[in-house]
């Protein structure tokens, strides 16, 4: 009998403010799906400086998440790709 990973695809919503001049996280928020995510993100967009939505893959056993992929995003984000 093999252990699979169990992974499964979640939707959140990222918003950013500005602290002296950096960018920093506020809470972040779920969503049900890629389209209530981006409708989200988009009511969110002026509220913030910034505000991303993402589909992430999250291990369902550890809860640890990766792979985001931007669905969509508003203003300034970080981007997570520097080195």
């Amino acid at each position: 009998m093999s252990l699979a990973i169990q992974k499964s695809e979640k939707y959140i919503i990222m918003p950013f403010r500005k602290n002296k001049q950096k960018l920093v996280a506020a809470e972040m928020r779920p969503a049900s799906s890629e389209a209530g995510a981006i409708k989200i993100a988009t009511s969110m967009s002026d509220r913030f400086v910034g505000v991303a939505a993402y589909a992430v893959q999250v291990d369902e056993e550890s809860g640890d998440m990766n792979a985001p992929r931007l669905l969509a995003s508003f203003g300034e984000i970080p981007d997570f790709n520097e080195d």
